[in-house]
C-alpha cells in the first residue's frame, strides 16, 4: 500500500480506506491498466467533512454519491445509510486534531459495447477517509476563466463525476498563471456558474445573489444549506442568472463548498475586496448549524 504522502501531503497525515469489506491503512492499489475507470474515466465520488467532532450533512453526501453513480450508468451497491455508518465507524480511527475528508467512490471495472460505456455490473465501491486541514478563511482571488462549464447534453453534469474535473483543473491552472488563486467559470451562454472549486455568492445592498442551478453545475449541498440558513435568519437570497458585471459590482463575494465550507473572495480581477458582514453571518450560521447537527 502507498501512503497518503504519495499525494503530496505530509507523511504524518493519516488515510484509511474501506474496500471489499475491510479497512486498510493508507491507499491500497485498486485500479489496473485494463480497468474501465483508468482507461475511460467511469468514476464518481462525493465529499463530506469531519471537523471539531462533527460531520454535517453526511447523510446528504452519502445519498448523492449513489445518485451520481446512477447518472453515470454505474450501479450503486451500498445503501446511503450504510455509507454513513461506515464513515462514522472509520472516523473512530482518527484523533480529531486534523479535519478529515470523507470520500465515498464508485467506479466501473469493465465496459459494455465495444468497451465504451461502463458495465454497471462491474461497479466497485470504496470509502476513503484522510486527514486534510480546512483552509483558513483568509480569502482568495478570482479571475474570469476562458474555459466554460459543459451543458447536460455534452457531459454528465448532474453527477459528481471525475471526468468533469480536468476542465475545472485547467481553469484553475490558467488562472494561477495570471496570478490568481481561482476562477469564475461561466456556462456556455456566458452566465456565471461557479468557481473552479466551489459555488459562488455575492452581496449587493444587503441582498445575497447566487447563480440559479441550470444543469451546468452542481447545486452543492453546502450551497443549499447556506441559502436555507440565511433565509431562516431573514436574509433575502436570490437565485438567478448572473453576469460577470454583476460580480464586479458586488459589495462582497464569498464561496461555499465542502472542502472549507464558507470562504470570502478578497480580489476579483484588479479589484481588492474585504470579507464583509454577510459573509461572516453566513460562515457563523453554518458553523453553528454544524455543531448542532453533529
Amino acid at each position: 500500500m502507498s501512503s497518503h504522502s504519495s499525494h503530496g501531503a505530509s507523511p504524518e497525515l493519516r488515510t484509511r480506506t474501506f474496500v471489499d469489506g475491510t479497512w486498510h491503512e493508507g491507499s491500497p492499489a485498486l485500479i489496473g491498466p485494463k480497468s474501465h475507470a483508468m482507461w475511460l474515466g467511469s468514476t464518481v465520488f462525493d465529499g463530506a467533512r469531519w471537523f471539531d467532532g462533527v460531520a454535517p450533512d453526511l447523510d446528504r453526501h452519502s445519498q448523492r454519491v449513489n445518485r451520481s453513480a446512477e447518472a453515470l450508468g454505474l450501479k450503486p451497491t451500498v445503501a446511503a445509510e450504510e455509507i454513513e455508518a461506515l464513515a462514522r465507524e472509520g472516523l473512530n480511527g482518527f484523533s480529531g486534531e486534523t479535519a478529515v475528508y470523507i470520500r465515498p467512490m464508485y467506479w466501473a471495472e469493465g465496459g459494455g459495447y465495444m468497451g465504451v460505456p461502463a458495465d454497471p455490473e462491474t461497479t466497485r465501491f470504496c470509502l476513503c477517509l484522510y486527514e486534510t486541514p480546512m483552509i483558513e478563511p483568509a480569502g482568495f482571488s478570482i479571475t474570469v476563466s476562458p474555459f466554460r462549464r459543459p451543458t447536460p447534453e455534452t457531459m454528465p453534469t448532474l453527477a459528481k463525476a471525475g471526468c468533469l474535473y480536468p476542465n475545472n483543473g485547467r481553469a484553475i491552472m490558467e488562472a494561477k498563471k495570471r496570478g490568481f488563486d481561482n476562477a469564475l467559470v461561466l456556462d456556455m451562454i456566458g452566465n456565471v456558474a461557479e468557481t473552479g472549486t466551489s459555488n459562488i455568492f455575492f452581496v449587493k445592498d444587503g441582498v445575497v445573489y447566487t447563480p440559479v442551478p441550470n444543469g451546468c453545475f452542481l447545486n452543492g449541498i453546502t450551497r443549499q444549506r447556506v441559502i436555507g440558513l440565511l433565509r431562516e435568519a431573514g436574509r433575502e437570497v436570490v437565485e438567478k442568472s448572473l453576469s460577470v458585471a454583476d460580480f464586479m459590482d458586488a459589495d462582497e463575494i464569498f464561496s461555499t463548498g465542502n472542502h472549507s465550507k464558507v470562504v470570502p473572495v478578497q480580489r476579483i480581477e484588479g479589484r481588492e475586496m474585504q470579507p464583509g458582514p454577510v459573509y461572516r453571518e453566513a460562515r457563523e450560521a453554518y458553523m453553528a448549524f454544524a455543531k448542532k447537527a453533529g
